[in-house]
């Protein structure tokens, strides 16, 4: 494998980034990442731009859409501290509500497992074990 600090082809970088080379290109594409000089019939990426991929995979990881990325690289590159930490907020409130409902299902979903035993007789209860004062539609 080639040293980060050496220059490094479109395939080693996807590689390295553990991303498809159309991704990538779809990124280039998109704007999220720069398109480097062409040096003779191959173009060569750094170090930067692995780490730009890196970002924008956790970024997603984090839930913020390719828009949202593009904007948080662009606050990056002016120093838009206010804007990102307010699309972070945001961000935030939309995480915190998904782990809200998803907590509330693993709820319901227990419930239903304990109230379907095997070694119970009769019919599971099955509607029963998803009604609740947290119901997942209150969410």
């Amino acid at each position: 494998m080639k040293n980060l600090d050496d220059d490094i082809t479109i395939g080693q970088l996807a590689n390295l980034a553990n991303i498809g080379v159309e991704t990538l290109r779809f990124y280039q594409r998109r704007g999220l990442l720069e398109v480097p000089e062409t040096e003779g019939k191959v173009r060569f990426y750094t170090h930067d731009h692995l780490r730009r991929l890196t970002f924008i995979k956790n970024a997603k990881l984090a839930g913020f859409t390719l828009s949202e990325i593009y904007q948080l690289l662009d606050f990056d590159a002016r120093a838009g501290r206010r804007q990102a930490r307010m699309l972070a907020k945001q961000r935030l409130v939309q995480i915190d509500y998904q782990m809200q409902t998803l907590i509330t299902a693993r709820n319901a979903l227990t419930k239903l497992v304990t109230a379907c035993d095997s070694g119970k007789q009769g019919p599971c209860p099955i509607l029963e074990a998803f009604e609740s004062d947290n119901s997942i539609m209150d969410t």
